[in-house]
């Protein structure tokens, strides 16, 4: 897998999982939302580690810094 995702996309993943989160295990999110939106964090989280978006693959996206 060739890495599609830039720094600044990786951060505002993992800041977005992090308050989600958050909001979980404050019992501020509860019920079929609350297992819907850890299951999105889960997902930002694992695509921000590995540097990839399979949805950016699809759509010919690509977020990474030009190397020189």
């Amino acid at each position: 897998m060739k890495k599609n995702m830039g720094n600044t996309d990786k951060t505002i993943r993992i800041l977005v999982a992090v308050v989600i989160a958050g909001l979980y295990f404050g019992n501020i999110i509860t019920g079929t939302l609350a297992i819907l939106l850890m299951v999105v964090a889960a997902i930002f989280l694992v695509t921000s580690l590995i540097s990839f978006c399979p949805l950016y693959a699809i759509f010919g996206m690509n977020t990474c810094g030009v190397k020189k």
